[in-house]
């Protein structure tokens, strides 16, 4: 029994980041009804970045709000450089610029990190000693930021102005210009909000990884298919996705399927949403007068 609960605990805390990944790419998918798919480099890239400000000695936590801002800016200027000239061309046109968005900042980060595996630090090894469970230190306080990030998240969301005026445009671009709004600014917002969430997932998720331009690969995959089970149009079906997804893939690797088959389940998980319930867990019907 401890054993099946530990499965779950730590279940939870992998769950947290696919869920983190998945939020960012409905953000983007309800904005633009595109699939970023360079959005684990862009995390990756920006993990870079709070690594080199760590071994200039900046302060864990300083490095981890620098990386933020330039996550939250360098999300807004890919926005406005490359997706919204194609934003209204052919489909497979954003599709092509979201994968050579990916293979740049890979070559990138490889150009000027290295492709060598690094450590990164976590701020809560040595935190949470006493307490009665079975998840390290890191796990806790991974658990602790994203959590803390997501209710930061609804209650932007809910209760600010930005928040509601970002939810507007993501349902009717075309009403919001009428009021004033300027639909461009709010996507390049979104963008930029997405990249931020990135981030956190990508500095969350380095120190249990290991730091690489290859490190986010795996965890874009889960993200996928938490996004899509639980509706690309569902921030909140997201969460619930991606932390089910995180438990299911513990369970299933240590009692079903073995470690080596985690990542087939989570391709699994896509097709199977797919084929049987395309709006995912809590997407809504989009119905259309022709």
């Amino acid at each position: 029994m401890d054993a099946f609960i530990f499965q779950i605990m730590t279940g939870f805390a992998t769950g947290s980041i696919y869920a983190s990944v998945a939020l960012a790419l409905v953000i983007i998918f309800r904005s633009t009804h595109e699939l970023n798919l360079a959005q684990g480099e862009m995390a990756m890239f920006s993990t870079f970045v709070a690594w080199q400000l760590i071994e200039f000695n900046v302060p864990y936590w300083g490095a981890f709000a620098i990386t933020l801002v330039f996550s939250f800016f360098a999300g807004m200027l890919i926005e406005r450089i490359l997706v919204r000239p194609a934003q209204n061309g052919n489909p497979l046109t954003a599709v092509a610029i979201f994968v050579g968005l990916m293979l740049i900042i890979n070559g990138m980060a490889g150009w000027i990190f290295g492709f060598t595996m690094r450590d990164f630090p976590s701020p809560f090894e040595n935190l949470f000693t006493g307490l009665p469970v079975a998840l390290s230190g890191h796990e806790i306080g991974m658990l602790a930021v994203v959590f803390t990030m997501l209710l930061l998240i609804f209650l932007f969301f809910r209760f600010t102005p930005l928040g509601l005026a970002l939810r507007a445009v993501a349902v009717n671009p075309e009403s919001c210009r009428l009021v004033g709004i300027s639909v461009n600014r709010m996507l390049a917002i979104g963008w930029g909000l997405a990249a931020m969430i990135g981030s956190v997932a990508g500095m969350m998720a380095a120190p249990i990884l290991f730091l690489d331009p290859h490190m986010m690969a795996f965890i874009m995959t889960y993200g996928l298919a938490a996004a899509v089970l639980g509706g690309l149009d569902s921030p909140l079906g997201a969460i619930i996705a991606g932390l089910l997804l995180g438990v299911m893939e513990n369970l299933a690797g240590a009692y079903v399927v073995g470690p080596e088959l985690k990542l087939p389940l989570a391709l699994l998980v896509i097709f199977s949403v797919l084929v049987f319930r395309p709006r995912g867990l809590m997407g809504h019907v989009v119905i259309k007068r022709v």
